[in-house]
């Protein structure tokens, strides 16, 4: 039986333990992309140019997460697929919240202190609310590409990235409680995960494990 291959792509630094629990039917062959250094001043496009190395079947079916959403639009701008899902992520730049647009515009991103987050074990001795301390807890459990020239020019290339095509066989799937891509700035069409947040990959994969594969079959 011929097998229709789907890539998965984690978010931000993620790795592939961020699947660990997603099941697809036995009809569907499952491969990891994996995230890449960025050379310097590397653009975007170029960049997903890189990953497509990493795959080896035609048409094929792309699943990305957050910024691993918006790097499979790149990726199928350059190779035909059959059909492309985004999770806690979005499809037109206009879909950001207006902080991300203050950033964007104001070029504030610049000033962040990206080298904090490789110092997690020290933010998590501070005096941090139980949230937060969970969500650094889980940062660093899935966590593979931790490198701050990559993280530096991921978090420019999300607030940068500018979409003028929206693809046509595009699924859209965001949390309802999603803060990082809250789903109010999301337009339609898109898929409401109840009670989902921005990692709900992780902690809603019952919801995907049974909804998925009907969308996938669409």
């Amino acid at each position: 039986m011929h097998k229709i291959p789907v890539y998965l792509m984690p978010g931000l630094g993620a790795g592939n333990k961020i699947f660990t629990h997603l099941k697809l039917p036995e009809i569907y062959e499952v491969h990891y992309l994996q995230w890449l250094l960025p050379y310097q001043n590397e653009t975007l496009q170029d960049y997903s140019r890189r990953l497509c190395r990493q795959i080896n079947e035609e048409n094929p079916i792309l699943i990305g997460v957050s910024f691993g959403g918006i790097v499979i639009q790149e990726i199928a701008k350059q190779i035909s697929v059959k059909q492309l899902v985004i999770i806690s992520s979005i499809k037109h730049h206009q879909e950001m919240k207006p902080l991300f647009k203050l950033a964007r515009n104001t070029k504030l991103y610049k000033l962040l202190p990206v080298s904090l987050l490789k110092k997690r074990q020290l933010l998590q001795k501070l005096v941090l609310p139980r949230p937060i301390q969970k969500k650094l807890r889980l940062y660093q459990r899935f966590l593979e590409l931790d490198d701050t020239q990559y993280i530096r020019w991921s978090i420019e290339k999300i607030l940068t990235w500018q979409q003028n095509r929206l693809p046509e066989n595009l699924v859209h799937i965001v949390g309802e409680k999603d803060r990082v891509f809250p789903p109010q700035y999301i337009n339609y069409p898109k898929i409401i995960v109840p009670e989902g947040r921005h990692e709900m990959i992780i902690f809603k994969v019952k919801w995907f494990n049974r909804h998925l594969p009907e969308i996938l079959a669409k």
